[in-house]
């Protein structure tokens, strides 16, 4: 007779919390698969883990957080598919003008780290070529560590901002440079 009225507990619960909770997790997720999807998995969660509650006065706290839960859930499992389950077709549509584009832009970067004003030179050299960490470059230099990634963080923007004044460039989904365009035929710097 308890396995009836838990199941009857359990379907009071879907009617009552089903499109609340499918609004809840809807925005936080981009389709509404997903969305159904996660709410299967929180209504199996709690019909599962409700025996263990044990305040009763907390039922809807616990839900949304067996909601939260399962969110985080969702997108950890979605990160390491993406970065674990690329296709060998994806890996391969890295082309050699791709990497060539990238190494050329590096280049540039390079040359133009030396046009930067001495602190942010030193902040970019010891970070990105000598591989320090930000909190390095502070004892280093004398600097609190928040300090040091301002410090870091300028002079990335002044390079970005030197190279966006010299090319236009396309990069792929990855981020990738796979193309670039010179703006003038004077660059200092390419």
């Amino acid at each position: 007779m308890q396995e009836k009225s838990d199941a009857a507990q359990i379907e009071k619960m879907w009617e009552e919390l089903s499109k609340p909770l499918k609004r809840f997790i809807k925005l936080r997720v981009k389709s509404d698969q997903d969305a159904e999807d996660i709410l299967q998995n929180v209504f199996y969660k709690i019909q599962t883990n409700i025996g263990g509650l044990r305040d009763v006065d907390k039922l809807n706290s616990w839900i949304y957080t067996i909601a939260k839960n399962s969110i985080a859930d969702f997108y950890r499992i979605k990160k390491f598919e993406t970065e674990v389950f690329e296709t060998p077709e994806e890996l391969a549509s890295v082309t050699d003008d791709e990497s060539t584009a990238n190494e050329e832009i590096a280049q540039c970067l390079k040359s133009m780290i030396m046009y930067l004003p001495e602190k942010y030179k030193e902040a970019i050299l010891l970070t990105e070529y000598h591989n320090l960490t930000q909190k390095e470059l502070g004892e280093r230099t004398g600097l609190s560590a928040s300090g040091a990634k301002s410090r870091v963080q300028r002079a990335r923007g002044k390079l970005k901002e030197m190279l966006l004044c010299c090319c236009q460039l396309e990069f792929d989904r990855r981020g990738n440079v796979v193309d670039y365009k010179h703006k003038s035929d004077d660059c200092k710097f390419c």
